[in-house]
């Protein structure tokens, strides 16, 4: 019979703050195994000292390496992976032999913590359970005494390891937040913070629940005094609302910008596009795209969802109103489905009257498609989009026959999402009702990002089950072509067809 694995939490560092069930657990055990860093005593073994019983089998797994640095040949992440294959295999030892095993984790067993490489090595084969402990980040914030998030705020925990401007995005977009992992990434995270307008209100802890704790704001924090157990606290309520931001005291509209981020890679956004966005106060748009701008000092961010395009408007211009430099951003270009002409919409009312708006153009889907591909549209062309929440399928029908019968290439923007799944289908049906069925057709997939692909194939072979919204088709005319290489194009000069009268 085979022994059972505990990953045990101990919590933060005080032993008074270790669960009644895992001081059962350890006191019971046969075997206690902890993790110690690399010339250091494990943490986790000082917090549960005085409950493991004497005589018990000890295992130490200390780390061959606690940074980057390495002659492993695999590099950290070979070094790494071997040292948890080996300890791994030390533990199944005892399992084996039908020991109990007790895992001591500091904090909680699967909260950034490395018992989680055992349970991923041995609990498809040992019997397991895992004793939760009180994080690290429970103890500082009880130690500052100060709300970390209420109501319906939202709480991010992030490792200071992340990219610099990925950890100031995050930073800008949450209510409350706990930063760990420091350390030497003190100074990076001190500037994500900055750049996010929150230092002011961040705190930081060193060693919570333990007798040297401390705690300070991280604008009093010396860096080269901070350990890798320390943390910081961002509560919710340092995060300033709209109502709370200044605005600049001249009493006049500042100018609207709108702007198009183009499809994907940063490399498509425009020098006008990036110098409008250097200089801003806010960027307003949908969650994608705002995630898209680097987050830096004096900039605020506000995302929001898919379907609330004229409130978003309405937003960017009453900050414009109060004389804020705003930008709406859009993906693509964004007088093609996008923003410019919701805000438009919303700046009808005479109350945004002042309000000078300018819409500075973005590379759009299509022409990045279409580049992909050759030249789909060298010729005339219609754009459309599928979508039927702003407009009736029957006029969507109405013009998917006029378009078929004038015989011009068309783009299809927004061609299928989870609730709508036939439209691709029935757009096959009434474009075969007028065009042959080797007409061309390009499906482009996330075109500029990684996840790129490029399909070339007919209207009759296009398969509509594979089409969503990720996707934008092109559909040729009857002159569009392909090249012996698979390329698409459509002549500049008119030829004749059946098409004509």
């Amino acid at each position: 019979m085979t022994g059972r694995l505990y990953g045990v939490g101990l919590g933060p560092g005080d032993p008074e703050l270790v669960t009644l069930k895992a001081a059962r657990l350890i006191a019971a055990a046969d075997v206690i195994a902890f993790h110690a860093g690399v010339g250091k005593q494990s943490n986790a073994r000082r917090i549960a000292a005085e409950l493991i019983p004497d005589g018990v089998i000890e295992e130490e797994l200390r780390y061959p390496v606690t940074t980057g640095e390495t002659a492993h040949p695999g590099g950290y992440a070979g070094a790494m992976a071997e040292f948890y294959e080996e300890s791994a295999a030390r533990l199944a030892v005892h399992l084996e032999a039908g020991r109990t095993v007790v895992v001591l984790a500091e904090g909680d067993p699967l909260f950034y913590g490395s018992y989680m490489y055992m349970h991923d090595r041995l609990s498809d084969r040992f019997e397991t359970e895992v004793v939760p402990g009180v994080p690290a980040f429970a103890a500082a914030t009880a130690a500052v005494a100060s709300p970390l998030v209420r109501q319906t705020d939202v709480l991010t925990i992030l490792p200071g390891t992340l990219d610099e401007a990925e950890l100031a995005r995050r930073l800008a977009d949450t209510d409350g937040a706990i930063i760990m992992k420091l350390g030497r990434t003190f100074p990076k995270v001190v500037s994500a913070l900055r750049q996010a307008g929150r230092l002011d209100g961040a705190l930081y802890v060193e060693r919570a629940s333990m007798p040297e704790e401390r705690w300070l704001p991280v604008t009093d924090v010396d860096p080269d005094s901070v350990p890798y157990f320390s943390l910081i606290v961002v509560p919710g309520d340092s995060k300033p609302s709209v109502a709370e931001m200044p605005t600049r005291p001249t009493g006049e509209a500042a100018e609207l910008l709108i702007i198009g981020l183009g499809p994907g890679p940063d490399k498509w956004i425009t020098p006008e596009v990036t110098e409008a966005l250097a200089e801003v106060q806010h960027i307003v748009g949908y969650a994608p795209y705002v995630n898209r701008v680097p987050q830096r000092e004096g900039l605020t961010r506000h995302a929001s969802g898919n379907t609330v395009e004229v409130d978003r408007a309405r937003l960017a211009l009453d900050l414009a109103l109060k004389g804020e430099r705003v930008a709406v951003v859009s993906g693509g270009d964004a007088g093609i489905f996008g923003m410019a002409a919701a805000v438009y919409e919303a700046a009808k009312d005479e109350a945004y009257a002042d309000v000078p708006i300018r819409v500075l153009p973005g590379v759009s889907a299509v022409q990045a498609v279409a580049a992909r591909a050759g030249a789909p549209i060298g010729g005339d062309f219609a754009v459309m989009s599928l979508s039927d929440r702003l407009k009736p399928w029957s006029l969507i029908e109405k013009r998917l026959r006029a378009i078929a019968k004038a015989d011009l290439v068309l783009a299809i923007y927004n061609p299928a999402s989870r609730s709508r799944t036939t439209q691709v289908a029935e757009a096959q049906s009434i474009l075969l009702e007028h065009r042959s069925g080797d007409t061309v057709v390009v499906v482009g997939r996330d075109v500029g990002r990684d996840e790129e692909s490029l399909t070339v194939t007919t209207l009759e072979k296009l398969d509509p089950d594979t089409i969503d919204m990720k996707c934008l088709l092109i559909i040729g005319a009857s002159g569009t072509r392909t090249t012996p290489a698979g390329q698409v194009w459509t002549p500049r000069f008119a030829e004749r067809s059946r098409f004509e009268s």
